[in-house]
Formats: structure tokens, C-alpha cells, sequence
């Protein structure tokens, strides 16, 4: 399987097709609110997360592009690869992103090759701003040249993290004794100096919101600590915090087929949903609405899903 079996992927000459014509159509529509989900650690739940946050909106009748920079792993687009496979062999009514798969430049020399990057990035977002309501970006769960640009153009940037202090360590170095944040981390730098960038290129703001992800049921002291920290953090760097997803199996076995717990009215007998789905689903709905994203014209939406984008 490769990155080119998406329906609609295109990894190496990223145009997705217009659903507008004309200069008229693209002039009416306001440009697409950049979505980031951005950690460097892997594990945390992004491309799962961000999955979600896609078939959300999707089924809100809102159009979505998707953006996966995860050149080694291309998880988010691996995930809607098992969709498309699905729709296919099911015959389900499942709706799908405009896809675009981004590989790193190839060239050797360095500044070249950032060069080449930074070209391609800003084509695709250029592109999928004028045919979008949101852009969804993926980005590889280490430090890349890639993740580092397209963190300037967020509109919104999620970090999932996990609750756990070795998590927690990318934002702020906590006081093993104390418990307090020492200082912000490597993560929280680079966000800030990519705050500067933006507001420098175009006067913008970058809302950044942390999740806190795969939250056990138990009222532990970790669990009471973290969120201690992450709020005193929050003050000092300046983020918003969020509940994310509880910790499920479910998640996890949905990838193969490339579904999400907001597809699971489709997904047959074999699947019918038990009450934790109904939860997920709500969390699910409960993310979506944090995240505090601009009010879009839909179109009809593809299920009477109770989550509002205001």
C-alpha cells in the first residue's frame, strides 16, 4: 500500500480538483481555516485525533482538505486509505477529505531543499484555502522542517499529550520535587518563535490548544498533578487546554478499516455501537466544539450529528 492509493491523494504534484469554478466562486469563499495537530513526540494520538476532527467536520457538510507531512509514516494517510478501501469493498456511504500526501525534498543540499519545501507547502495551502472550509494538517511526530513551517500557518494548533510527564517534558521541564514548571520545553519554544513568524508575515494569531489525551477513569495523583502543571503552563506560554479522548481500544481497532466513532451507524451488526462508542462519539463532539472554530456555511450535512461549529 502507498500514500497513492487515497482517493484523491496526490504526494507528488499536490492539486486537489476544485469544487468551484470561476473567480466569482473562489472570491465568495472566505479562505480555509488551517487546523495543526502538532507534537513532537509520536504516540500521543495525533493522526487519531485528527482523523476525527476530519470525519467531523465532514459530516457537518463542510468541506475539508487534509495534509499529511508525515513523510516516514504517513499515518492519516495510510487511515484514509483503509476508508477508501472500505467504500469500496462494503459499498459504505462514507465521506472523504480532499487528500494531499507531502513528501520531503529529495535534493542534498539543505537550503535547497527547505527551499523546495517551503515552495510546495505554501502551493498546497494556497490551493486547498480557495476550495476548503478547513484544512487539516498531520504533522510527523518529531522535529522537521515541515512541521516547523506549517506551524506558522495554523489558525488553530492542537497538541495531544498523553497524561504522563514524559509527555509533558516537550512543553516544560517540571521540578521533580516540587512539581512546578521550571521553564517551557522545546515544543513550547518552537511555538513561540513560530507565533513570531506569523505575526510578522501577516499580523495572525496562532490559538493553541493542548489536549490532554487517553485519560484514565482514576482520580490518580499523576492525573491530578498533570493537570495542575498543564494549567499553570497554560498561563505562562499561553495555550487553551481541552479534554481529548479517553484511552479505548476501539480507536485503535477502527484504523484497518479506516473508521472513525462517527461512522458507526455504517458499519453493520459486527460493529453495533455499545455504550463506551456512544461516549467516544461524544468526545468526539465535545473536541470538535473546543476547539472554537469559525462558523462555516454548510452545505446539507452528510447525518444529523449534534456537533456545531460556532
Amino acid at each position: 500500500m502507498s500514500p497513492s492509493d487515497v482517493s484523491s491523494a496526490a504526494p507528488t504534484n499536490p492539486a486537489p480538483a476544485p469544487s468551484q469554478s470561476g473567480p466569482d466562486a473562489a472570491a465568495a469563499r472566505a479562505p480555509a481555516t488551517v487546523i495543526v495537530f502538532g507534537n513532537e513526540k509520536g504516540g500521543s494520538g495525533k493522526s487519531t485525533t485528527a482523523m476525527h476532527v476530519i470525519v467531523g467536520l465532514l459530516r457537518l457538510g463542510l468541506k475539508v482538505g487534509s495534509l499529511d507531512l508525515d513523510s516516514r509514516q504517513w499515518t492519516l494517510t495510510r487511515y484514509l486509505s483503509n476508508r477508501a478501501q472500505t467504500i469500496k469493498r462494503e459499498g459504505l456511504a462514507l465521506p472523504m477529505p480532499q487528500h494531499v500526501f507531502l513528501s520531503r525534498s529529495e535534493r542534498p543540499n539543505r537550503d535547497e531543499a527547505e527551499a523546495e519545501d517551503k515552495a510546495r507547502l505554501e502551493a498546497v495551502l494556497a490551493k486547498l484555502r480557495t476550495q476548503v472550509d478547513y484544512i487539516v494538517v498531520d504533522c510527523p511526530g518529531t522535529d522537521t522542517f515541515l512541521g516547523r513551517l506549517v506551524t506558522s500557518y495554523a489558525d488553530k494548533l492542537v497538541t495531544p499529550v498523553n497524561d504522563s510527564f514524559i509527555d509533558l517534558d516537550l512543553l516544560a521541564n517540571v521540578d521533580g520535587r516540587s512539581v512546578s514548571v521550571q521553564r517551557p520545553s522545546v515544543y513550547a519554544e518552537m511555538v513561540w518563535e513560530q507565533r513570531k513568524v506569523r505575526a510578522k508575515r501577516d499580523g495572525g494569531n496562532i490559538d493553541w490548544v493542548v489536549l490532554r489525551n487517553r485519560l484514565s477513569s482514576i482520580n490518580a495523583r499523576n492525573k491530578i498533578d498533570m493537570g495542575r502543571v498543564l494549567e499553570e503552563l497554560s498561563k505562562r506560554v499561553g495555550f487553551r487546554i481541552a479534554p481529548g479522548f479517553a484511552e479505548r481500544v476501539i480507536f485503535r481497532e477502527l484504523f484497518l478499516r479506516g473508521l472513525t466513532m462517527l461512522d458507526t451507524f455504517e458499519i453493520g451488526e459486527s460493529g453495533k455501537p455499545r455504550l463506551s462508542h456512544i461516549a467516544a462519539r461524544q468526545e468526539v463532539r465535545g473536541l470538535i466544539n473546543a476547539l472554537q472554530l469559525p462558523s462555516r456555511a454548510s452545505e446539507e450535512p452528510a447525518d444529523k450529528e449534534q456537533t456545531s461549529v460556532s
